[in-house]
């Protein structure tokens, strides 16, 4: 069979187009490949940048909260130690011998416990060296000073194995639990907290109840007030977590965060 010059030429065209058309396929895949390997790569710096802001924004929030504690503890602790030594040192009459003696002594005893206090706020002071210490005992240090007010019947539970998280995991944990602590106080009107600090299957669980005036949940996070939530679900995230946030009104709160011991 015989194949014409026209079909011969109309073969050969074809093969021309396809081997131009092949080329022109494989630059545009390679430079919309560079393009999104790019942008990728843009996205990774961008990502590791705002996650290194955030942690030292929670950091300085760590360092302002412990702050907080140690100006409060001044003025409502140590402040008053301090005043009524002054007091029992200016009532001293030194003809009464016996009342005298009743007097130093207490004046003894205030010094001593104030002594203590300022110890416990030198200690207080360093945020990174309570959370070094791991972040059981960080929380039960931190429970200490809300145990002094006898506001709340605190309960604490938490796992004696060690519990295995980096540095900004416990970091960014022990805030949220500083966050969502605080928020127990400011808003929830709440008698009893109940806090329990676990690992299982791989993760870290920190669960935070409390017998409180309880919240819409929905409600609050659609609210602009409801930016502490938010900060809680974010951060969560932020270290591979997730926050499980439960609320009845007039039946209190709890609030679940989970995060993985390995990334």
């Amino acid at each position: 069979m015989q194949i014409s010059t026209k079909e011969v030429i109309s073969l050969i065209g074809l093969t021309s187009v396809i081997f131009l058309i092949a080329p022109l396929f494989l630059i545009l895949y390679v430079l919309s490949y560079n393009r999104r390997k790019k942008k990728h790569k843009e996205d990774t710096v961008t990502m590791q940048k705002n996650f290194e802001t955030e942690l030292l924004r929670t950091q300085m929030e760590v360092q302002e909260q412990t702050l907080k504690t140690v100006a409060y503890d001044l003025h409502d602790n140590i402040g008053q130690l301090l005043s009524l030594t002054t007091i029992t040192l200016s009532s001293v009459n030194i003809s009464d011998t016996e009342g005298t003696a009743e007097k130093l002594a207490l004046v003894e005893d205030l010094t001593m416990r104030s002594i203590k206090e300022v110890k416990a706020l030198s200690r207080l002071l360093h945020g990174e060296e309570i959370v070094s210490r791991g972040l059981a005992a960080a929380i039960d240090f931190e429970l200490q000073w809300l145990r002094r007010s006898d506001r709340f019947k605190i309960t604490y539970n938490h796992d004696q194995e060690v519990l295995n998280l980096d540095n900004i995991k416990e970091t960014i944990l022990f805030r949220l639990f500083q966050e969502i602590i605080n928020n127990i106080i400011q808003h929830a009107k709440a008698t009893e907290i109940n806090i329990d600090l676990k690992q299982t299957d791989g993760s870290c669980i920190l669960q935070i109840t409390d017998n409180g005036t309880g919240f819409n949940v929905d409600e609050a996070l659609s609210r602009k007030s409801g930016m502490g939530l938010h900060n809680i679900v974010k951060r969560s995230a932020m270290i591979q977590g997730t926050a499980d946030i439960n609320s009845t009104p007039a039946k209190g709160s709890t609030i679940t965060i989970k995060i993985p011991q390995h990334n």
